[in-house]
């Protein structure tokens, strides 16, 4: 079957989304709305994101059912929604088209001439979100689908009224190859999601695929000192621009400063300074996101000091050193790190500010990613002046019976490192209460439902 395109619906088609609760998934179904189409859905329960859904007009059922289908022209479901469904198993004997989440909006992306895929196995969603300010500062109107909450839209999704789209471009199982970017962006490129991959090279394959896409249509936008980008894309006949720290790139950062933990910099293009920056997010990973951010820009026309005004007002998203409050004086912030860089990336920013100790509270995502990450792991939190460790979350996954988040908080303070292992979060936020101070900064860290702790 030939590839699904918007031009195979006729107009205000009904279109059904299974598990139109989950963060993209719902972004999808804004964009439907806003383009005049009927909307249903379902999900296992209903939430503030499909209160707003229905209040935009979608019909969402809570739970699911083959009846709900009921009249639907196309049925879009998420990659964890499994043949057994009874939507699922409903529209393939009615014969009405079923299709994934990633080719649906691939299909949304052909419909933009401007269509930008944010990819990487880490920033993706900052960067996106940089992006987004960027772009609505300069007034381009543009369309915006990030895998977080970005307070300047509002939510998750923007449905602009302009030929300018941008989304996060997710690796995992390949889902981002059902893109058409007019200009792919990749951030950096590690190994993750083993339980999908079988190593790095069929990581750097997959990015590699994902760039190509881009021939003879658009732009390839990459951090010019990541090694595996380097050898993805080695010997492609690509239009490539780099951004980093050091001039060989064709945007990069002159004289660093920081301010209470937030960095500035002028960026230049050549021997052109283009701008000046001051963040207010902290980080040097945020440096490199900004120079992301700015090359995008350029090949979308909006000159780079309009692009750095609009960065300024980025604030971070939710999940992204988000404060959440105090406790006994300590700040608590909580941050959607689960990767071992993610994680050093985010403790050596916070060591940027006043403090008196960094305490952790680290949630593993997923077996596959602990097991096969492990000595990462290990090395991971040594700006940590004391770590706890607590359960694994499962996500999509089962306990493989080998893989152990009180083993890992061993393993760690067998380095030296203050770690223990506290499996219930009650008994975690009271030791908490008993032992933070003035000056302490408290992270909840991790993608499960560790945030949920000292709420």
């Amino acid at each position: 079957m030939k590839n699904f395109t918007m031009n195979d619906l006729k107009d205000k088609a009904h279109i059904h989304f299974i598990g139109i609760g989950g963060i993209s998934m719902s972004g999808l179904a804004h964009i439907a709305i806003s383009r005049g189409y009927t909307v249903t859905g379902s999900d296992r329960t209903k939430s503030a994101i499909t209160d707003r859904l229905e209040k935009e007009g979608a019909v969402v059922y809570e739970g699911h059912d083959a009846k709900n289908i009921a009249g639907a022209d196309l049925v879009v479901h998420t990659a964890a929604v499994k043949g057994d469904n009874p939507e699922m198993a409903a529209a393939k004997e009615q014969g009405i088209r079923l299709i994934d989440r990633a080719e649906f909006l691939g299909a949304i992306m052909q419909k933009y001439h401007h269509a930008v895929g944010v990819a990487g196995t880490h920033g993706k969603t900052t960067t996106t979100s940089m992006l987004a300010h960027a772009l609505v500062y300069a007034g381009t109107d543009p369309t915006i689908s990030v895998g977080g909450e970005l307070d300047l839209i509002g939510g998750n999704i923007r449905c602009g009224s302009s030929d300018y789209f941008v989304t996060e471009a997710c690796e995992y199982t390949n889902s981002f190859l059902k893109f058409f970017p007019t200009v792919a962006l990749i951030t950096n490129i590690e190994e993750d999601h083993l339980d999908f991959f079988t190593g790095i090279e069929m990581i750097r394959d997959s990015f590699r695929k994902f760039a190509e896409l881009t021939r003879g249509i658009g732009k390839v936008v990459v951090w010019g000192e990541d090694e595996n980008i380097k050898l993805a894309l080695e010997g492609s006949d690509l239009d490539i621009t780099t951004y980093g720290m050091s001039d060989t790139n064709d945007y990069y950062a002159k004289n660093v400063a920081y301010h209470a933990g937030y960095p500035s910099f002028d960026v230049y293009r050549g021997d052109t300074r283009l701008c000046s920056v001051s963040l207010n997010v902290p980080g040097d990973h945020n440096i490199l996101n900004t120079l992301a951010t700015i090359a995008v820009c350029g090949i979308l026309g909006v000159d780079a000091a309009t692009a750095a005004k609009g960065i300024e007002t980025f604030k971070g998203t939710h999940r992204r050193f988000e404060k959440k409050g105090f406790v006994n004086g300590a700040v608590v912030l909580d941050d959607y790190a689960h990767h071992p860089t993610e994680i050093k990336a985010t403790l050596k920013a916070a060591k940027a500010f006043p403090h008196r100790r960094i305490i952790c509270i680290f949630q593993p995502h997923t077996y596959s990613r602990t097991r096969t990450l492990w000595n990462e792991f290990l090395t991971a939190f040594d700006d940590t002046d004391e770590l706890i460790v607590t359960h694994i979350y499962a996500a999509r996954e089962k306990d493989d019976g080998v893989t152990s988040a009180a083993k890992l908080a061993d393993a760690i303070a067998g380095r030296g490192i203050n770690a223990k292992y506290i499996e219930d979060f009650s008994d975690i936020e009271e030791y908490i209460k008993k032992t933070a101070a003035e000056g302490d900064i408290v992270f909840t860290m991790g993608a499960g439902d560790v945030t949920n702790i000292l709420n």
